[in-house]
């Protein structure tokens, strides 16, 4: 690994979030012309083809053969699911209201790999940890008298996402990150496909609001319109895995992965000028509370030599 030179790791961790949140706003700016599970058997089918092209490419060996088949399955479930949650979450969500609440994910990694993995976690974590939770709910800004749970599915998504990552993290002793990513392209193209035969026709799409709609709607409704965005989802996806595999493998986790946080400031952006969407200021001061707690974890963890997240990218 060299850390001589961060620059190059970061510079790729930048071009990571920036594609991310590109390949974002295209959900956000199509889901009423396609199925939802047709963009995520799309766009995964693509990035599978030129991910396997990549490694063929750079003569590197494909192992589909897993050490853990039983938490694979659970790790490859979870991280279905929760990416089914937050793609969701963008039908009626502004990119940087869930991109925020999506980067909770380092305040559950951290409470799993206390529970789960026998990580200590000192007083000063623990704190952070609240902080973050605390920014989520100023984010969210609750109304106890008309719940509407929908807001919670990017946090949702970030649970679902940290268990998936604490299992990879215990699988990673046998399996390294091309069988864990294989396993999750195979089986995930072929949850998208059993959803397609029980109800790509649309038979259940009775509903007349957008986000039900974007769940249930027939696939292959508007082809001509939705596949090219696919395919270019499919493209960035497996660009921004490329950048972030190259900079977690060769350059100083405990730097690079701070930039990741760099996706919300994208996802403002983008959001901004292309869905005229403008945080307000409640929002933005959770954005700082939930950045300024993942960012502490972060910091925390490399100075007592602890990585429970920082080896792990928050966004795949």
């Amino acid at each position: 690994m060299d850390t001589s030179n961060n620059s190059k790791g970061i510079i790729l961790v930048l071009i990571a979030m920036a594609t991310f949140s590109v390949h974002d706003a295209i959900i956000k700016f199509i889901f009423t012309e396609a199925a939802l599970y047709e963009i995520y058997f799309g766009r995964t089918f693509i990035a599978a083809l030129l991910s396997a092209a990549y490694l063929l490419l750079t003569k590197q060996k494909i192992i589909l053969k897993t050490s853990y088949p039983i938490l694979s399955i659970i790790r490859v479930v979870l991280h279905f699911l929760a990416f089914s949650f937050y793609f969701i979450s963008l039908t009626y969500m502004s990119l940087a209201v869930a991109t925020a609440l999506y980067f909770s994910t380092p305040l559950f990694m951290s409470i799993l790999a206390k529970l789960f993995l026998k990580e200590d976690i000192g007083i000063r974590r623990w704190l952070a940890i609240l902080v973050g939770f605390l920014g989520i709910f100023v984010i969210l800004n609750p109304d106890l008298s008309d719940s509407d749970f929908k807001k919670l599915l990017p946090v949702i998504c970030a649970l679902f996402y940290a268990s998936s990552m604490t299992i990879s993290k215990k699988t990673a002793d046998k399996d390294n990150v091309h069988t864990q990513l294989f396993y999750f392209y195979i089986l995930t193209v072929s949850i998208c496909l059993a959803v397609f035969f029980l109800s790509g026709s649309g038979q259940f799409n009775k509903f007349d609001n957008p986000t039900m709609q974007f769940i249930f709607r027939d696939w292959f409704s508007n082809p001509t319109f939705t596949w090219k965005y696919i395919i270019v989802m499919g493209i960035l996806a497996s660009v921004a895995f490329t950048c972030i595999f190259k900079a977690y493998t060769s350059f100083s986790t405990s730097i690079t992965s701070i930039f990741e946080y760099s996706l919300i400031i994208w996802s403002v952006i983008i959001g901004y000028f292309l869905f005229n969407d403008i945080p307000t200021l409640r929002t933005l001061l959770g954005i700082i509370l939930v950045v300024g707690a993942g960012i502490f974890i972060f910091i925390r963890e490399e100075i007592r030599k602890q990585k429970i997240t920082i080896e792990t990218p928050i966004r795949r």
